[in-house]
C-alpha cells in the first residue's frame, strides 16, 4: 500500500490514519457519537451564518464577528471530522499532499479562532465597560481590520508550520497515531532531526495561544469587574450567567490547545494528546453556535420571527 518514491532514499508519499482508538468495541459507537457531533456543529454554524447575514437587525459589531467565528468552525469541523470518522468503519488512508493540505488547513483556521475570539471578548468589553463609545470604538473600520488582521496572521502562521513540515522526510513508517495531519504525530514520524520544528512550534504556537488568551481573560476580568457593579441582582445574575459561558467555552479551546502544545512531548502520550485535541478540534465548534445564539435573546427573537414568517 505505502509507495514510495526514490530521491536520496526511500520516502513516503502515504499516511495511514489510525484514528481516535483501536478498540473494536468502540468503533461504532464512537462513529454515531460524531455522527451527531458534526451534524450538530454543521448545521448550527451554518445556520447562525444564515440568520446574521439575512437579519439587518444583526449586523452589529458583535454578531460581525460571531459570524466569522461561525464560518471558522465551520471549516475547520470539516476539514477534520468527517475523516476522523471513516478511521471508525475502514483503513483510512491519506496522500502526503492531502496530509500537508489537511495540516495546512487546520492550522489557518484554528489560529484564526484564536484571533477571532480575541476580538470578541474586546468587543464585549467596550460594550460594558465603555458603552458611551461602543459605536466610535468599534467603528466598522476598527471591525473590518480585525478580522483581516486575524486571517494574515493565521496564514502566515500556518505557512510557518507547513513550511517547517515540508522541510522533514518521512522513511519507512507512514501510520499516524492520530485521527488527523497534526504537527506532534507527524514529528514522531520524522527520520530527520525535529529540533527546529520543536522550537518554531513552542515560539510560534506559543504566541498563538498565550497572547489571545492572556487578553481574553483580561477583557473578561474587567467585564467581571463591571458586571459586579451592577446594582440590580436580577442583571447582574443574567450578565454573569452568559459571561460565565463565554469564559467556560474560551477555556476549554484555549486549555486544551496549550495541554497539546506547549508540554514537554515526553510529558504525555499520544493517546493523552488526542482525548484533548477532541476538545478543541470536535468539541467547541459544536458549543459556540450553542452558547453565542441560543442564549442570546437577538438571536433567539431573529430565529423565531424568521421560523414564524415560513409558510409551510
Amino acid at each position: 500500500m505505502i509507495k514510495l518514491i526514490m530521491t536520496n532514499g526511500s520516502f513516503v508519499t502515504e499516511f495511514v490514519l489510525m484514528g481516535l482508538t483501536d478498540q473494536p468495541d468502540l468503533q461504532l459507537p464512537l462513529f454515531f457519537l460524531f455522527l451527531v457531533t458534526y451534524m450538530i456543529t454543521f448545521f448550527g454554524n451554518l445556520g447562525l451564518i444564515i440568520l446574521i447575514v439575512l437579519n439587518s437587525h444583526l449586523h452589529t459589531p458583535m454578531y460581525f464577528f460571531l459570524l466569522n467565528l461561525s464560518f471558522i468552525d465551520f471549516c475547520y469541523s470539516s476539514v477534520i471530522t468527517p475523516k476522523m470518522m471513516m478511521s471508525f468503519v475502514l483503513k483510512n488512508s491519506i496522500s502526503y499532499i492531502g496530509c500537508m493540505t489537511q495540516f495546512y488547513l487546520f492550522c489557518f483556521f484554528v489560529i484564526s479562532e484564536c484571533h477571532v475570539l480575541t476580538s470578541m471578548a474586546y468587543d464585549r468589553y467596550v460594550a460594558i465597560c465603555k458603552p458611551l463609545l461602543y459605536n466610535t470604538i468599534m467603528s466598522p473600520k476598527v471591525c473590518f481590520n480585525l478580522m483581516l488582521g486575524s486571517y494574515l496572521t493565521a496564514f502566515s502562521h500556518a505557512m510557518i508550520h507547513t513550511g517547517c513540515i515540508l522541510r522533514l522526510s518521512f522513511c519507512d513508517a507512514n501510520t499516524i497515531d492520530h485521527y488527523f495531519c497534526d504537527v506532534l504525530p507527524l514529528l514522531e514520524l520524522s527520520c530527520t532531526s525535529t529540533y527546529v520544528n520543536e522550537v518554531e512550534i513552542f515560539i510560534v504556537a506559543g504566541i498563538d495561544i498565550t497572547v489571545p488568551s492572556l487578553m481574553v481573560f483580561i477583557s473578561y476580568g474587567f467585564i467581571l469587574s463591571s458586571i459586579l457593579r451592577i446594582s440590580s441582582t436580577e442583571g447582574r445574575s443574567k450578565a454573569f450567567s452568559t459571561c460565565s459561558s463565554h469564559i467556560v467555552a474560551v477555556s476549554l479551546f484555549f486549555g486544551s490547545g496549550a495541554f497539546m502544545y506547549l508540554k514537554p512531548s515526553s510529558a504525555e502520550s499520544m493517546g493523552e494528546g488526542k482525548i484533548s485535541s477532541v476538545f478543541y478540534t470536535i468539541v467547541v465548534p459544536m458549543m459556540n453556535p450553542l452558547i453565542y445564539s441560543l442564549r442570546n435573546k437577538d438571536v433567539k427573537i431573529v430565529l423565531r420571527k424568521s421560523l414564524s414568517s415560513i409558510k409551510f
